[in-house]
């Protein structure tokens, strides 16, 4: 019997989709509302943003471009912070800006497209529950269906997938249930999954044995990276909190539980600065204003 890893670890997501372009190509025209589909692409190198070091294990991402020099950025993000959207706008605007030293007429530009597989939910309002595909371009309000044309934006919440069938054959269907239902339990790969020849060579790649021992200790090593970041930031948030209960139950009054409690999330905003978290996302955790963030530092 085979056992199997996880296709949302960076070493086997970049296996898949960073090293077999028919496999990239076919996630790429199974998720993203494209005019016309891609038929060749190649891979291209370099970070267009600088690393994060606290959440350095937290995006893996394959980025490509197709025969009509349409780009394309997919990203697998294992941690969700509201700023990661700030992030992939910067991102996918700055591989269309990169684009001026190829083209010397704006007409001439392609589109950049951001595909990111979000393993969180992010969208938690009751009207968005059900929701996991979002598709983001920009429009005029009035009429959406007048578009400026440049950038388009998906994201999708992996935890929020639920197959409509699990008969279903579709290839969007097909590569997110690859994302989310292959992992190190499984045991046996569902027959719809294995009957496609695309999803059915990817689920080949997932075999732990098709992996040296060094590989799976990179494999392990992201993986224990990921736990570490949630463990400090969850451990940053608690250690706040504490500090401003603590403060709280010594001054006694409700007035002085008050202090504490902003105290508390001062606490909470400084340890997260210190990691490197943006203060757009710090400002949503404790609600802080920017200049009380700005004060911090």
């Amino acid at each position: 019997m085979a056992h199997y890893l996880d296709p949302r670890n960076g070493l086997t997501f970049k296996r898949v989709f960073g090293e077999h372009k028919h496999l990239c190509m076919s996630l790429l025209n199974s998720m993203l509302p494209l005019e016309k589909p891609v038929v060749g692409i190649e891979y291209q190198t370099g970070e267009l943003l600088p690393e994060i070091e606290m959440l350095r294990n937290s995006i893996v991402d394959v980025r490509c471009t197709d025969s009509d020099g349409r780009q394309f950025i997919v990203e697998m993000q294992m941690y969700w912070t509201e700023s990661f959207k700030s992030r992939v706008l910067l991102n996918a605007s700055k591989a269309y800006v990169m684009q001026l030293n190829k083209a010397e007429r704006y007409e001439l530009l392609q589109p950049v497209y951001a595909l990111s597989f979000v393993n969180e939910i992010f969208e938690k309002s009751p009207e968005m529950q059900n929701i996991y595909y979002h598709h983001y371009r920009i429009v005029n309000i009035k009429n959406t269906q007048k578009q400026i044309k440049g950038l388009e934006f998906v994201f999708i919440e992996l935890p929020k997938f639920r197959p409509q069938s699990h008969g279903e054959k579709k290839l969007h269907e097909l590569w997110l249930r690859f994302l989310t239902e292959i992992n190190e339990r499984t045991r046996e790969v569902p027959l719809e999954l294995l009957e496609n020849g695309d999803i059915r060579e990817a689920v080949q790649y997932m075999e732990i044995s098709a992996y040296t021992k060094e590989q799976l200790f990179t494999y392990d090593k992201f993986r224990d990276g990921i736990m570490t970041e949630r463990s400090v930031i969850s451990d940053a948030w608690h250690k706040g909190e504490e500090t401003g209960l603590q403060k709280g139950r010594k001054e006694g009054l409700q007035e002085g539980r008050k202090e504490g409690l902003q105290e508390g999330r001062k606490e909470i905003a400084l340890n997260l600065l210190q990691m490197g978290i943006s203060p757009e996302d710090i400002m949503q955790s404790t609600r802080l204003t920017e200049d009380e963030i700005r004060m911090l530092r």
